[in-house]
């Protein structure tokens, strides 16, 4: 079985509406999802060690799935650890005061950033994307990408069809 892991931002909760939206789209694919809590966590160096406990207890393949600070801790605990893929959303890279600034996972990666995140500067997410070769999907929307998910949805689910949950 294959399970992916949802890392909320800074100020959401584990089961905000863009992970419910995309956890029902997972599901529907079979594979098993989970959402860490962080909201007793200010420090992102504190989230990652939490998630990366998380995934080291795992006896499933994992896939991870981080929202702005989210995506930072699910990037840098995929560096740490064993999983196969990582879906990134106006992912929290290359901001003043994170520890690592330089990411070095070689697993499969994609990423949707707003053009007009006024949080996470867009052009951190395609320079990113740059060095990795990762797929990016930019969407007219800001930093929440609340206006965006019935695009994100078919282009999240159609990033985890190739990983066959039954081979992994």
């Amino acid at each position: 079985m294959t399970t992916v892991i949802f890392s909320h931002g800074k100020e959401s909760g584990p089961w905000g509406s863009k992970i419910t939206t995309m956890s029902k789209v997972a599901e529907q694919l079979g594979f098993r999802v989970e959402s860490i809590d962080y909201q007793d966590l200010d420090s992102p160096e504190a989230r990652v060690d939490r998630l990366v406990e998380n995934i080291t207890q795992q006896s499933d393949t994992v896939i991870l799935v981080g929202s702005s600070m989210g995506g930072y801790v699910s990037l840098v605990a995929a560096e740490r650890t064993n999983v196969v893929g990582v879906f990134l959303l106006a992912p929290a890279l290359s901001m003043p005061g994170y520890e690592v600034q330089n990411y070095k996972y070689a697993g499969e990666v994609s990423m949707v950033h707003g053009w007009h995140d006024d949080i996470v500067p867009a052009e951190n997410s395609i320079n990113y994307a740059r060095t990795c070769s990762a797929n990016l999907l930019l969407v007219h929307d800001v930093h929440r990408l609340s206006n965006s998910m019935p695009q994100i949805s078919p282009f999240f689910r159609n990033w985890l069809k190739p990983f066959d949950i039954h081979r992994l």
